[in-house]
């Protein structure tokens, strides 16, 4: 791993404490937040696959679809931008509502924000699944997309906030893992109401379950110490920073929280400050990982992986099925990454599951160039199918144990107090832009650069992992308010980085 720099958790500051019932339970609560996203990617590809959907909302597309005069290109059959919307538009609403989200994080705290969330998707779920026409159906996405922007923007940042830093990696994990269980969900309820007149009402309407669930749990929950400080409410920020760490004496952490809010009230322009020499590692990363994340191709699986299989020879039903399968390892693959991040770090699981990913998309595209070619005509036999859902299941795995995970968690955790809402509202804008971009243009993408679509997102996944190889240093085991120390100590950034900047306290100029 040639040009990083791995930090021994033995310098870094430690403080005492113990992992208590209090704050897992807390961290499983807020996790809930990744269920809204992740049952929304899960169900819209299945959805869009149901005849019954199709001959309401899209008839176009069903008559491409069922339209056999002729020799069919496999790669167009589903090629419609008016379907592509209806996936698309939940992102770039989601892309909008980070920035007012980092308002509503900064200045009402976490868990309020994780509160409106799950309000705007239950009323975007129940708007979905009484939908009567495309309008009705556009509008229910834009408030779905609402909810995910408040959520993406809240949960890693209070789960970091919460979680003490040897376990830190593994909490902020649940919030993927609660993305992957969403999906695998969705995914089987996809499968149970396909064969139902009107099944595709059942499955949009049941993102009401999870919203419901994290609005009513959200009101249990208590607000980090760091936002509480932020806020004014040092007393009530101590109380709880006793209670998560399950001992009296918490003074010297306590006293560290309150220096760095401190220093992020004197910033009076966040947006202005994280450009500044001192936040260039972070801006960098938070901009940069979404980027690629979105350009791992994961979201060719799990938005359209029923309409991928299908337009490749799959069954209906064959195709609904496999979507389970590639959930089921999803969520299997996570756990590996919550039992490993903080046991051999974020670097290593980034680097192997990049090469993973990459083999995988490189088979894959040589398989389906081989049967289907340039015209897309051809077909799968059953054993090619399986070998095919292989290769796709072992990149669906590297992706959830790295990539996945690692996109949420290190952008949380990079960012000192002053910068963090921006750090985090720049991961969340990037990666629903870039996610909404991909699932605008993806089937047309499909269409015409064909099995290319897959090497395409190879040579990203090639570059993303050079990158994180030479820029990326390792954050294992150091608190986020010391997070500064680490690119001081990067052969890169610390030629970036003003080494007379004090950790904690801006400049003048910088406010």
């Amino acid at each position: 791993m040639a040009g990083g720099t791995f930090v021994d958790s033995g310098n870094a500051k430690q403080f005492d404490g113990k992992v208590t019932a209090f704050v897992l339970v807390t961290c499983f609560v807020a996790a809930m937040g990744g269920l809204l996203f992740g049952y929304d990617l899960g169900i819209t590809g299945g959805v869009t696959s149901m005849e019954p959907f199709l001959i309401k909302f899209f008839p176009r597309v069903y008559k491409q679809m069922k339209d056999d005069t002729g020799h069919r290109n496999q790669y167009c059959k589903f090629d419609n931008e008016l379907l592509t919307l209806f996936t698309s538009s939940l992102y770039i609403a989601a892309l909008v509502a980070s920035f007012f989200a980092s308002a509503t994080t900064r200045v009402l705290g976490r868990k309020s924000s994780m509160f409106m969330g799950g309000l705007f998707f239950l009323v975007g779920a129940l708007l979905n699944g009484f939908a009567i026409n495309i309008e009705m159906l556009i509008i229910g996405r834009i408030l779905l997309g609402f909810g995910v922007g408040y959520c993406n923007q809240s949960v890693p940042v209070y789960l970091s906030e919460m979680a003490p830093a040897n376990i830190r990696g593994a909490l902020n994990i649940g919030f993927q893992m609660m993305i992957t269980i969403g999906i695998l969900v969705a995914n089987l309820i996809n499968y149970g109401t396909s064969k139902l007149e009107n099944g595709w009402r059942i499955s949009l309407g049941v993102g009401a379950v999870p919203a419901i669930m994290l609005c009513v749990g959200s009101l249990f929950l208590g607000d980090t110490p760091n936002s509480l400080i932020e806020r004014g409410q040092r007393e009530a920020a101590k109380t709880m920073l006793q209670k998560i760490r399950g001992i009296e004496n918490v003074d010297e952490e306590f006293l560290d929280l309150v220096d760095a809010c401190e220093a992020a009230k004197e910033v009076q322009h966040p947006w202005r400050n994280i450009t500044q020499p001192k936040y260039r590692p972070q801006l960098t990363f938070c901009i940069l990982i979404p980027f690629f994340q979105q350009l791992t191709g994961i979201n060719v699986v799990m938005f359209y992986a029923p309409v991928l299989f299908k337009t490749l020879g799959f069954g209906s039903n064959a195709s609904l099925m496999s979507s389970v399968i590639t959930g089921g390892v999803n969520v299997v693959a996570t756990f590996v990454s919550i039992l490993t991040v903080d046991k051999f770090g974020r670097k290593i699981l980034f680097l192997e599951g990049g090469i993973q990913m990459l083999i995988c998309q490189i088979a894959t595209g040589v398989m389906i160039a081989m049967k289907f070619g340039v015209s897309g005509e051809g077909s799968f036999s059953s054993g090619e199918a399986n070998l095919l859902l292989f290769f796709i299941c072992a990149f669906v795995a590297a992706f959830a144990w790295s990539w996945g995970p690692l996109g949420w968690l290190v952008p949380s955790e990079i960012c000192s107090l002053e910068i963090r809402s921006a750090g985090q509202a720049s991961n969340v804008a990037v990666n629903m832009l870039f996610t909404f971009a991909i699932a605008q243009i993806f089937l047309a993408m499909l269409c015409h650069l064909k099995f290319g679509l897959f090497f395409f997102f190879a040579a990203f996944v090639l570059i993303m992992t050079i990158f994180v190889a030479l820029f990326l240093p390792e954050t294992r085991n150091v608190q986020i308010e010391e997070m500064q120390k680490v690119w001081r100590s990067h052969w890169f950034w610390t030629n970036i980085v003003p080494d007379a900047d004090d950790d904690r306290k801006p400049s003048k100029a910088q406010t």
